[in-house]
């Protein structure tokens, strides 16, 4: 399985971006053989609107199953969940700590967007 983390890091030991649209990149980490790749995102930064759904089609694009965030607004979600990719919102880090919540069973996914559209 595929995971996407918002991050502005470029490893494991960075940490989770708290805006999944709005994040400098992905960090596409695979759990089968333990190695990860870098998504850049910047084209989102400063969209005036649709980062999310952006966002969204680029991890569509990547092959992840799943996304881990601090927080995702509405249309994103809706985006995420159309594609069948599950969102994990959490403020463990750094993105190793949250592989191995994800491991353990510790982290469950969210039934919904966590904050409104553009906050």
């Amino acid at each position: 399985m595929k995971i996407a983390f918002s991050t502005a890091g470029d490893d494991l030991s960075a940490t989770v971006d708290t805006r999944f649209g709005r994040a400098p990149k992905f960090l596409v980490y695979d759990c089968a053989d333990k190695t990860f790749e870098l998504i850049d995102n910047r084209q989102n930064l400063n969209a005036a609107q649709g980062a999310g759904i952006q966002s969204a089609q680029t991890v569509c694009s990547t092959g992840a199953e799943a996304v881990v965030t601090g927080h995702c607004g509405p249309k994103a979600y809706r985006a995420l969940s159309a594609a069948n990719i599950k969102v994990y919102n959490t403020e463990i880090n750094p993105i190793s700590a949250v592989i191995a919540a994800l491991e353990s069973g510790e982290l469950k996914s969210s039934d919904g967007a966590d904050v409104e559209g553009h906050w």
